[in-house]
């Protein structure tokens, strides 16, 4: 009887364990921007998903394109209908790993690498970034800044226009974790 009680109790501590390696996050804050001496554009998104695997620093982001949104309703119907193709391509995902050992159990604010592929409009490049990381009591906080050469993910700007969109816009990512329930 002793036995089968240490066992069932190792059982729910490994199960534990286990379910504190993945943390979530259901409403990532993403926002881009691009300034030129034409105008500026901004798109906000607050419901991207993202989930880590603190275990291997594996982890995968995903927005709808379509939840971005904009001062100008109109910039927002180019975004999706003649810039992202929305209809066709309805997510950016970024697929990659944070390279840094981070110890997910300590409080503790981290700086670190994250390497991986990006795919915006169908097209997948490797990017590496910096990111910090905020942990405290089990709430990984993470924050990213980088810039995507829009050029590079085949996205198409018309003559019209082309002055009005940067060649390079940046990106913010907000996002805060939870262990998977």
């Amino acid at each position: 009887m002793k036995n089968t009680c240490l066992f069932i109790a190792f059982i729910l501590i490994s199960c534990s364990v286990n379910a504190q390696q993945i943390l979530i996050c259901n409403n990532a804050k993403v926002s881009f921007f691009s300034s030129t001496i034409m105008e500026d554009i901004e798109g906000k998104s607050a419901t991207g998903g993202a989930v880590i695997d603190t275990k291997s620093g594996n982890l995968i982001f995903k927005v709808k394109n379509t939840s971005f949104q904009f001062k100008k309703k109109l910039m927002q119907e180019h975004f999706n209908e003649n810039y992202m193709e929305s209809d066709k391509y309805p997510l950016s995902e970024f697929k990659g790993t944070i390279k840094d050992p981070v110890n997910m159990a300590a409080d503790g604010t981290y700086k670190v690498t994250v390497e991986g592929n990006l795919n915006i409009h169908g097209i997948s490049k490797a990017y590496s970034t910096q990111a910090d990381l905020l942990i405290s009591k089990g709430t990984l906080n993470a924050t990213a800044v980088f810039k995507v050469k829009i050029a590079e993910h085949d996205i198409k700007i018309p003559k019209l226009v082309f002055k009005n969109i940067a060649e390079y816009v940046e990106v913010r990512i907000q996002a805060t974790f939870l262990p998977k329930k």
